[in-house]
């Protein structure tokens, strides 16, 4: 139960089912309508700041780390005064995507250096590969039912996984089924000490945009995995257990297409809402601009400061603009200490279904 089967063994023909290639059709089809929608949003950065914010927040909390959108924005915004341990974890996590976003963007190829630097950032070390035993994983009786492999034999198993990764003729099988392999391989792997879980998520998103289907990491895959989490863990342990990988395929078959739906909707709102504010703004007040705009959707809260270094405006400008807005119903002010910040109140309702209560002192 602890051996790590080597992918290259497993015949692709395994996952040319029936069953499988249906759910193989509609996850590609989902997946190319997600990369197209995306397309549509003229500022990329809108989406990659948004969406890569949500899929932090829900890769954190399979992890058990948990924290809200209200701490997680205004954190950002003040990072002097970032106490909450959980809301460090999870910007973290988006600080490593976007790293990891640039260097794959950049090269082509996801990397053990590029994942290794990915978990530094996650976990704020440089310990790379553990080079301690890995943590057992036990059933509800206590009993352990996979111990991860020795730490001598993590690099030349990295080292397998990243040649898998990246060399199209090593595995002959579609992007999608060598990413649920991938998965698995190196979530059984547990090359770290701790961030296995985060790191793994993030190397899933990146290989799909490697392999050129997504342009930016959008897809939101920690959200179905968060809400099916007793199958995610059980069916990882199938495959250890008893060879289930067309099982695990399906899964993350099904992950993709239900995630790249819901990311789907997620970003046609987004897209509804800033038509909307810019043509509403633009109608009502001299001072509108496209930067202005895309300010007020790259952070769903934001500041004057912010504001001032966007749109390279004084701060008593600055000041008037965002007033203004609030005023108008664009946005609502809120205090933190002696700080205030704006609120996007059309993003807000989208990110998290709520409407925002009054000004808090």
């Amino acid at each position: 139960m602890n051996l790590i089967p080597a992918l290259e063994k497993l015949s692709p023909k395994r996952f040319e089912t029936a069953v499988i290639l249906k759910k193989l059709a509609l996850a590609r089809s989902k997946l190319a309508e997600l990369k197209g929608v995306a397309a549509s949003i003229p500022d990329q950065g809108i989406l990659i700041n948004i969406i890569g914010m949500q899929e932090a927040k829900d890769s954190s909390a399979i992890e058990n780390i948990v924290t809200t959108h209200d701490e997680l924005f205004k954190d950002e915004l003040f990072p002097e005064s970032l106490t909450n341990p959980a809301a460090i974890k999870v910007l973290r996590y988006r600080q490593a995507l976007r790293l990891g976003f640039e260097q794959v963007n950049q090269s082509g190829l996801l990397t053990n250096n590029v994942i290794i630097q990915i978990q530094a950032v996650l976990e704020q070390n440089n310990a790379g590969f553990r080079n301690l035993p890995g943590t057992a994983l036990k059933n509800g009786l206590g009993q352990a039912v996979f111990t991860p492999p020795a730490p001598e034999t993590i690099t030349h198993l990295m080292r397998d996984l990243e040649r898998f990764i990246n060399d199209d003729d090593c595995f002959a099988a579609d992007p999608l089924i060598k990413m649920a392999l991938l998965h698995h391989q190196f979530e059984s792997i547990h090359p770290f000490y701790d961030g296995n879980g985060r790191t793994g998520r993030i190397v899933n998103i990146l290989y799909l945009v490697k392999e050129g289907l997504l342009d930016i990491p959008v897809l939101h895959l920690s959200r179905y995995i968060v809400r099916t989490k007793a199958d995610y863990y059980r069916l990882l342990q199938d495959v250890r257990e008893q060879d289930a990988w067309e099982d695990w395929g399906l899964y993350m078959l099904t992950a993709v297409e239900a995630t790249a739906g819901i990311t789907i909707q997620i970003i046609h709102a987004i897209k509804l809402a800033l038509m909307d504010t810019r043509h509403r703004i633009r109608a009502q007040y001299r001072f509108y601009s496209q930067d202005l705009i895309n300010n007020l959707f790259t952070h769903p809260y934001t500041t004057i400061e912010l504001i001032e270094r966007d749109l390279k405006v004084s701060r008593l400008t600055a000041t008037k603009y965002l007033d203004t807005l609030t005023e108008g119903g664009f946005l609502q002010r809120q205090k933190n200490g002696q700080s205030s910040y704006y609120i996007n109140l059309a993003l807000n309702v989208i990110l998290t279904g709520e409407a925002i209560q009054g000004e808090k002192h």
